[in-house]
Parts: C-alpha cells; structure tokens; sequence
C-alpha cells in the first residue's frame, strides 16, 4: 500500500484533473519548471530545519560557470565532509528552489556541507551538456575545497531520479583521476539506463513519473545516438569496480526502483561496495515533499546518518 499520506495527495491531484487537462509532457518545458518549483516549494513549508547557512555562488561549469548554493549546517567542522548535490527533474525540470528544502534536509541531518549545483537543463541544452557541467562543478569543487570550508578527502556527490544519474556518471568519470578522489555516492532512486527495462519500469505507469513523462524527459535530453551516451547510461557502464562506495534509495511505488536495485547488484558483483534502503510504501520524488507525510523526514534523518557515515 502506498503511505495513506501520499495517497490523499494523489487522489486530490486526481480528482482535480478534467477531460481538458494537457500531460506534462505537451507542455513548454519552461512552463513545466515554474509549475514543478511552486510545487514542490509549496510542499516545504513546514519540514524546513533549522540550523543551515545557505549563500548562492557560481561555480566552475563546462563552459564559464553554473550557479550553485552552499549549505552549511551549524554542527560542521571546517574543513568539513561535503557533498556535491544535482537535483532530479528528468534533466529538463528542477532547480536550486525546487530542491532548497530537501537540500537543507540533508545538511542538517548528516552534518555535511551540501553544494547544489543548477546544471544547464535539456531541451535547450542536450546532452551531455549537463552532464558536463556536473563533472566540471565536481572537479571545481574539489579544487576550492578551502573556500568552502571541505575537507578533499571527504568529499562525496549525490542526486535524485536524474540528478541521481549524474552523481553515478561522475563517479565513472572521475575514477582515474588520480587528485580527486571521491568518498562516497548517494543515489536516490537514480535513472541508471540498463540495457532492457527493468520489471518496475515495465509494468508501473506512475504514480506521477508515468511512461509518457519519462519517454518525454528522456527525448529532451537527446542522448540516444550521440557518440558519448554511455555516459548517460551508467548501467552500461563496461567496467564498475574502482568507484566509492553507494548508498541507492529506491520507492516501492516508483517505475525506478528496480533499476537502482539492479545498479547497486551489479557495483557489488564488480566489487563496489553499494547498499540500497528501500522505502516500500513510498512514491518517486518523495524526499522533496517533505510536508505531505512524515516518512518523508524520517527517511531523510536516516539518509541523513548515511551520508554521514559515507563520508567520515
């Protein structure tokens, strides 16, 4: 059963649509992103913790830079553990408002510094233009750890959904670099793009990330064909040993959530050290409603202590 608490909140979504209702997917992405950020904004209104410094700044990007925000929870050392953050939205929607309070969630309850990063978005910027840009922020990270107060050996990356596919694409990508070693990667119920969908994928039409929404998301980011989509698909990944420890979160009642068990099975077959947290009586995109049910913190302080853990 999904948690009773969601399942009103998808009933009220329900009864509110009409015959003339558009899918998400025939409308303007821009359109879509101020839906999805007053959304979400308007359901973390309650559950925001105290405690948490926040200040903007840019960080280095693929090309010039990208904006980003700094969370820094009270209780923190300097130089301190950190965690590089990209927020989910299917590489087309989300920003740092829409995921403010999920970060500052995650900064208070690990401890850590989280820096979020707002990545170049698809349509306008295919891929791999995001994916860039999330590597490119961690390697700044890494090189100005001072000026952020983070320690560069307990420096880890995370996302959710798609965020959660560029954290797992930069842990492939910077496995060989010798200078930037990362502790640690946190994967909440991530895209990772096995070869054939997976059973949840297969047989679940939502709750809100439905077939259409995913095939619509996944043609904005124009990855099939291009010459580096591997990279967009870290499932297919030839080679998954040498990469820091993961943490993947799955929902019971999530399209996604074989694929990120499928994922952390085979980081562990290649000698990885992975472990998933299932939440079976969740939804996709849960972690940023924080006010809509109170499994939403509770999960969060858990993962909280886990990336806390990760990154001692």
């Amino acid at each position: 059963m999904i948690d009773p608490h969601f399942q009103t909140m998808l009933d009220a979504e329900a009864a509110a649509m009409t015959p003339d209702t558009p899918p998400l997917e025939s409308l303007p992405p821009e359109l879509v992103r101020v839906a999805y950020r007053e959304q979400r904004m308007s359901q973390n209104l309650r559950s925001v913790p105290t405690g948490v410094s926040a200040r903007d700044l840019d960080v280095g990007g693929d090309i010039g830079t990208v904006k980003a925000r700094l969370y820094v929870p009270e209780a923190t050392t300097t130089p301190g553990p950190c965690l590089v953050y990209f927020h989910g939205g299917g590489w087309v929607i989300g920003d740092l408002d829409s995921h403010d309070a999920h970060c500052r969630r995650l900064a208070a309850y690990s401890g850590a510094r989280v820096l979020a990063i707002d990545y170049r978005l698809a349509p306008e910027n295919p891929f791999p233009l995001g994916h860039d840009d999330a590597l490119a922020a961690t390697r700044w990270a890494f090189d100005h750890a001072t000026e952020l107060g983070a320690d560069p050996n307990r420096l880890g990356v995370g996302g959710d959904s798609a965020g959660g596919n560029l954290a797992a694409s930069v842990a492939l990508d910077m496995r060989d670099d010798p200078d930037r070693r990362l502790k640690f990667q946190l994967l909440l119920y991530p895209v990772t793009g096995p070869h054939e969908p997976t059973n949840s994928r297969r047989d679940r039409d939502g709750p809100l990330l439905t077939k259409g929404v995913m095939d619509w998301f996944e043609k904005c980011l124009a990855a099939v064909g291009h010459s580096s989509s591997n990279r967009a698909h870290p499932a297919r990944a030839v080679e998954l040993s040498r990469l820091p420890p993961a943490l993947v979160v799955t929902a019971g009642h999530d399209p996604l959530e074989h694929e990120g068990r499928d994922y952390a099975d085979a980081l562990r077959a290649a000698g990885t050290p992975a472990t998933v947290h299932n939440y079976p009586d969740l939804i996709h995109d849960f972690f940023v409603m924080g006010d809509i049910s109170p499994s939403v913190i509770a999960a969060a302080k858990e993962i909280g202590a886990a990336i806390k853990a990760g990154l001692d």
